[in-house]
């Protein structure tokens, strides 16, 4: 009885948890795309590219900062205030390092890329993972106990605020300072607002104990976190290195287009799918069941919303941004296809991190980097377009790998991975065929849009209905409650 009960309430804070993601997400894209077309219009790609080339260096140091212990607070069965407090003053340590060491690197980095505006911009933009560090504990809690929806409306908050900033400060003519202003007032008032929901202070008192205690499962992540990051940006830093900022604005504003369309998935199942996974760890058969089921309703949105977006991609640059980031729009098509796949990962991902397997994850993505970098490079004199492709194309077959150890772990077989995936690819393939052959003929750009994307969803609902798949069964029906318990 009692585990009867557990798994119903799995289930509803499962479901509550993927109903406020995907809210979560959904207004954070949406707001992403509506501040990232009003700066896109009023900035140059030269512009998008000089803030590009210090991406990876703004995602590295947030990285170093967490070391891992954000995701270790989140595994802790028992956690107390000295394991969060432990983890707050190691990560605003690391941070102040951190920025020392950047700070003085900044000549070399401007250097590198040659662009000297770098040294006073990136030591401006640094500052951000200062005020990061100081949120990574009370977020640590805000996952922990699924709050899903306190973590939706800090995000959507700070989202507004910085994005406002943003587009004034562009229309003042502060060209790609707009930008990092945006990152930096981003980290702080999503700062606050964790500290706001979880009322949690941290005290001097101050016991690295519990940071050693993680440091042999944590190590492993912030190693996978690192590598994962220079693999998401390894071509920025090639295209800032060999090409003209342009080329690299071209590239930094169709991957932006592609991670949002892909964040929407993989943050809607991100930010459960840890928490749930690590309740079930005891029960492997169990376990496979709530997996599959997470990588179901992950292909079932992920498929048809960046196929999606690979077809209506030229009219949503050229109506969005404008015909300056036409050059863009062929690599906003490649990275959708590979797109697509990312949100899966995340699953996988967070499968091992659930079993403590945090190694598993490191030389996996270890494996990865090092077949891409060979990938790319060996397609360098063949221009941006095919480096891309190359990079695409590794991302999509590296999953092969993902499944190969996920079934050494829990018993998820391949077949089962393709009873649980193709249906949903297949199905979302042949509805953008199918929609681009109905509409190829619109000349007016507007409604091409429109006729396609309403077309492709209508199909799309139309075709899983009749297979009565039960992913979207299960979604109306939650949404049907939600909207019966509002109305009482």
């Amino acid at each position: 009885m009692s585990e009867a009960i557990d798994n119903q309430n799995l289930k509803e804070k499962t479901a509550q948890g993927l109903f406020w993601g995907f809210l979560s997400s959904g207004g954070m894209q949406l707001l992403n795309l509506i501040i990232g077309i009003f700066l896109a219009r009023l900035l140059s790609p030269g512009e998008y590219g000089i803030v590009g080339m210090l991406a990876i260096f703004t995602l590295l140091a947030n990285n170093l900062q967490e070391s891992g212990f954000g995701v270790a607070l989140v595994n802790i069965k028992d956690i107390k205030h000295n394991d969060y407090n432990s983890v707050f003053w190691f990560n605003v340590g690391m941070s102040l390092l951190l920025y020392l060491i950047l700070f003085l690197c900044a000549p070399l980095i401007a250097a590198f890329f040659h662009q000297p505006c770098l040294v006073s911009l990136s030591r401006f933009l640094f500052l951000a993972f200062i005020f990061a560090s100081l949120g990574i504990s009370p977020n640590a809690m805000l996952v922990r106990n699924l709050k899903v929806k306190e973590k939706a409306i800090t995000s959507l908050s700070a989202l507004v605020i910085s994005g406002t900033v943003a587009v004034i400060m562009a229309l003042k003519g502060f060209s790609y300072w707009s930008l990092a202003t945006q990152q930096i007032l981003y980290n702080v008032v999503i700062c606050f607002g964790r500290y706001y929901y979880t009322r949690w202070c941290p005290t001097f008192k101050v016991d690295f104990k519990p940071v050693k205690q993680m440091f042999s499962f944590s190590y492993k992540v912030l190693i996978t976190a690192v590598l994962t990051t220079i693999n998401n940006n390894v071509l920025t830093v090639i295209f800032g290195r060999l090409f003209p900022a342009q080329a690299v604005g071209n590239f930094t504003q169709a991957n932006k287009w592609n991670t949002m369309a892909n964040q929407l998935v993989t943050n809607t199942v991100a930010q459960v799918a840890q928490p749930v996974l690590t309740r079930v760890t005891d029960d492997n058969e169990r376990q496979r069941r709530v997996f599959g089921k997470m990588l179901r309703f992950t292909a079932f949105l992920a498929f048809p919303t960046m196929f999606g977006l690979a077809l209506v991609a030229p009219q949503v640059i050229l109506l969005a941004i404008g015909s300056k980031w036409i050059h863009s729009i062929p690599l906003l098509q490649i990275l959708c296809i590979s797109g697509a796949f990312i949100p899966l990962y995340t699953v996988y991902q967070n499968l091992f991190l659930s079993q403590g397997k945090s190694d598993v994850y490191m030389w996996l993505t270890i494996a990865q980097i090092a077949l891409t970098l060979v990938a790319v490079l060996v397609c360098h004199s063949m221009g941006i377009t095919a480096m891309v492709i190359a990079f695409a194309a590794i991302n999509i077959l590296w999953l092969l790998a993902w499944q190969l150890f996920a079934y050494k772990q829990i018993g998820y077989r391949f077949m089962s991975m393709l009873r649980d995936l193709l249906p949903f690819m297949v199905i979302a393939l042949i509805v953008m065929g199918v929609t681009y052959l109905v509409t190829r003929f619109i000349v007016n750009m507007y409604i091409l849009l429109i006729a396609r994307v309403l077309i492709a969803a209508a199909l799309y609902v139309m075709v899983m209905k009749m297979l009565h798949a039960r992913i979207l069964e299960e979604c109306i029906e939650f949404l049907l409650s939600r909207f019966k318990k509002n109305k009482k």
